[in-house]
This record gives C-alpha cells, structure tokens and sequence, in this order.
C-alpha cells in the first residue's frame, strides 16, 4: 500500500512518501526506497504504483527531461514537466499502460512553487495539497483543517509528519517508514525521516 502526500506553501513545496516496495498487497521487498526521485535540482516526482512501472517510467521522464534542457540550454518549467508526463502516460495508456501515480513538485524562478497531482489515467491537476493512497483520507482531513498557504517551512513538516502519524495510528497494515523532503529556491532537501517508533512533535 502506497503513500503520498503533497503540499504547496508560498515558498516551497513539501513531499512525503512511505520507502516500502512492495510486490503485492502482502509481501514487502524493500524498506528503504526511495520514492521520490529528482528529475532536476528544483524538481520532484513522488511515485506509488508497482515497483517496475515506478522505475521504469520516472527513467524514462526524466532523461527525456535532461535531454531536453541539454539540447535546448533550458529546463523545463514544473508545468511543461507535468504535461510532458501526462502526455506520454496517456500515449501508453492504449499501448502499455503503466501502474504509475504521482505527485510531481517543483520551483521556478518565474511562478515559485508548484504541485500537480497525477494518477495513472493520466488525469492531471495542479492543486497545493495532494495525496495518493488509503492514507491520504485521513492526512488530507488533516491538512483541509490546518494547512495554510502561508506557512513557514518547520510548520508544514510539522503538519505533514502529523498527518503521517494518523495514518500510521489509524491503518493496520500502514507502511512503517516514510520520507519528507522540501523542494524551494535553494533546490531538494530531505528534511525528515520517519521510522517505527517516531513521535511527531
């Protein structure tokens, strides 16, 4: 079971993902994967689905991400990214579909943060709080009562470690082990690592 979670303030975007890999609903192979992957330095791609598909398509986004900025001496915007990957998700939707749902954060100079929510019908939205999973239903509860735009960074991992917590508290079969990193003008940071046994102040 899969957790992602997603927040967009006014100066940078906080990510959370459980680091389970699993094979099925009832058998783990990993317990430290690391689901969100850096497609820049400013940008992010949270990912839950099957572990194949997972690594199998964020390679592929990203070096077509990496090749484009070679060839043209630019990055792509977070936007363009966005709809760069939910092009080519739809465009294998009819041909090999992928079991793939993210979350792809970012920050550009132009239009700071930013948060687009994606599942793997290649549905794609721009919101400031996302989640993916049994457990969003309750940490997106939480943040509809607490999450501001205007938060200062500590707050908002404080509320994002929060929300890990109800679904570690609430879910029998909750992942055990999460990450949280912050995407802002200064680029990708992990700020916190949640494991058994973890208590959000």
């Amino acid at each position: 079971m899969d957790f992602l979670m997603g927040m967009c303030c006014k100066d940078f975007v906080v990510v959370c993902a459980d680091t389970n890999a699993q094979m099925s609903q009832i058998l783990t192979i990993k317990h430290d994967e690391d689901k969100i992957v850096p497609i820049d330095s400013h940008k992010v791609m949270a990912l839950a689905g099957q572990p194949g598909d997972r690594s199998q398509f964020s390679e592929f986004i990203i070096a077509n991400v990496r090749l484009y900025a070679l060839r043209n001496s630019r990055r792509l915007s977070t936007h363009a990214v966005a709809n760069f990957t939910r092009n080519e998700l739809a465009t294998s939707l009819r041909k090999k579909p992928y079991n793939a749902n993210m979350l792809i954060a970012g920050y550009d100079e132009s239009c700071g943060p930013s948060l687009y929510w994606m599942d793997y019908l290649a549905t794609l939205h721009k919101t400031n709080v996302a989640g993916m999973g049994y457990g969003s239903y309750f940490a997106l509860s939480l943040f509809d009562r607490y999450a501001k735009v205007d938060m200062e960074e500590k707050e908002a991992v404080a509320l994002m470690a929060r929300g890990v917590q109800e679904v570690i508290s609430r879910i029998t079969v909750a992942p055990s082990d999460y990450v949280i990193k912050v995407v802002d003008k200064n680029g990708t940071r992990t700020v916190e690592t949640i494991s058994p046994g973890h208590v959000a102040k």
